[in-house]
């Protein structure tokens, strides 16, 4: 299996002659244009196979884990989006999965809708749906992924959990984890008071993380993305403090450029 970082959360895997993208992200637009929370979406380059991508995963549908232009023109024709299944609730609860939503219907791409825990085969991959934590409620899953006899899990923006040890012991150990790093405090209107923890798994969280779900490689993602004061706030030299954090020695960490590919 190739595994191929593709900037901010964006994965491209290969195996079988065929290809997987996770929370891939084309937009030139920003998140949330328009408003007093916009900003300049991260630099990211196109998938390899962009045209004759099998499906496309998303951890979860705010806007930049979820681009559905961008998935439009990655994935073949008949290709299929998976999300997680929706938790209900009025449009307040829903903000920052509304309109990544919307745009899935608008670009008429089939969609798959999958519970925890659920498992799917397409291609040469099997997938499954690893519960996750989003820091807005918002559902969210892990990716679990087996092809060619390798394991790799993608961990969105998820932040620090209880369902390691139960993702390791279903699907892994895990060759790789894709995890986030960059672990921002956020402040969003339509959730308040705000938290003073982190948003996502920051460096000393997705050490453990990796370390937790039996990783023979740590690849880091999620991190030299955008930054918005009173919004969207991160701690500098992100990749520098997870490596830091990693000297264990329990795994290796592949700090990939974007673009940069490793086969597992």
């Amino acid at each position: 299996m190739k595994v191929r970082w593709l900037g901010w959360a964006g994965v491209e895997l290969e195996a079988g002659g065929e290809s997987l993208v996770i929370d891939l992200l084309g937009r030139p637009e920003g998140v949330l244009e328009g408003t007093p929370l916009e900003a300049p979406l991260p630099t990211v380059v196109p998938p390899a196979t962009e045209g004759d991508v099998l499906a496309g995963l998303c951890t979860h549908l705010h806007r930049d884990h979820t681009d559905a232009g961008a998935l439009a023109t990655a994935l073949r024709p008949g290709g299929k989006v998976l999300h997680p299944a929706s938790f209900g609730g009025d449009d307040h609860e829903n903000l920052w999965t509304l309109k990544g939503d919307a745009e899935l219907d608008q670009h008429r791409l089939p969609r798959m809708e999958m519970s925890y825990w659920q498992t799917t085969q397409i291609g040469p991959f099997t997938i499954a749906a690893v519960p996750a934590v989003d820091t807005l409620g918002d559902p969210q899953v892990s990716w679990a992924i087996e092809a060619e006899g390798k394991r790799v899990i993608h961990l969105g923006d998820s932040m620090f959990h209880g369902y390691w040890w139960r993702a390791a012991h279903r699907y892994g150990p895990f060759d790789a984890v894709l995890t986030p790093i960059n672990g921002p405090t956020v402040c969003f209107p339509h959730c308040q008071p705000p938290s003073p923890f982190p948003a996502s798994l920051d460096d000393q969280h997705a050490a453990v993380a990796a370390r937790l779900l039996g990783a023979k490689v740590a690849i880091p993602i999620h991190y030299n993305g955008f930054h918005l004061n009173n919004f969207y706030e991160t701690k500098p030299n992100e990749l520098t403090r997870f490596l830091a954090a990693t000297e264990n020695g329990s795994y290796e960490v592949a700090a990939l450029k974007q673009g940069e590919e490793l086969t597992l």
